[in-house]
């Protein structure tokens, strides 16, 4: 008998309304445009604009002859409805500051899928997949945090472009895990 499990997870924002579902599924040949970007600005932020991305997964396992099998999909998702900007405020940089946000949460995506595949796991095997997801999610929050901090929101441009390379490194590095 197989049991399946899934998680859900945004970033940044928790919310109940089942209008905020609609999801951008990260690809490399798709990149993040104005358009994209539906929701109502936050009133209280001094920010200009907002992304809200994250993983989502799923797993599945059962017990085959005493053998654990088990088997997962894991994505990186941008949440239109949930990310917003201020018209007449932001430009193309501004713009590739939200992508490079969108791009961590894919870079973890990878780092998740390279942990599950390579993970040996004992009897409780939930247990010790959420611990695997808690740990990742806990480390794209704070390189997401990270990279606003040393960027100051991408006011700082040389720490903008080092941070943008060092994502595409990250990604191409993780490749095999696209």
């Amino acid at each position: 008998m197989k049991l399946l499990i899934a998680l859900f997870f945004i970033s940044l924002m928790t919310f109940s309304s089942e209008n905020n579902t609609e999801k951008i599924a990260w690809s490399e040949d798709y990149k993040l445009s104005w358009a994209d970007f539906q929701g109502i600005p936050n009133g209280g932020s001094s920010f200009v604009a907002s992304t809200n991305s994250g993983m989502s997964f799923s797993f599945s396992y059962g017990s085959k002859n005493g053998v654990i099998e088990y088997d997962f999909t894991i994505e990186s998702n941008f949440y239109p409805k949930l990310s917003w900007y201020r018209r007449g405020a932001v430009s193309d940089y501004i713009l590739q500051h939200e992508q490079t946000h969108f791009d961590i949460s894919e870079l973890h995506t990878r780092i998740f899928r390279k942990r599950m595949e390579e993970a040996t796991f004992s009897g409780k095997i939930k247990a010790e997949v959420y611990a695997l997801y808690e740990k990742t999610e806990a480390e794209r929050k704070e390189m997401q945090r990270r990279y606003d901090e040393e960027t100051n929101h991408s006011q700082i441009q040389a720490s903008e472009a080092a941070w943008q390379i060092f994502v595409a490194k990250q990604l191409r590095e993780y490749g095999r895990w696209k």
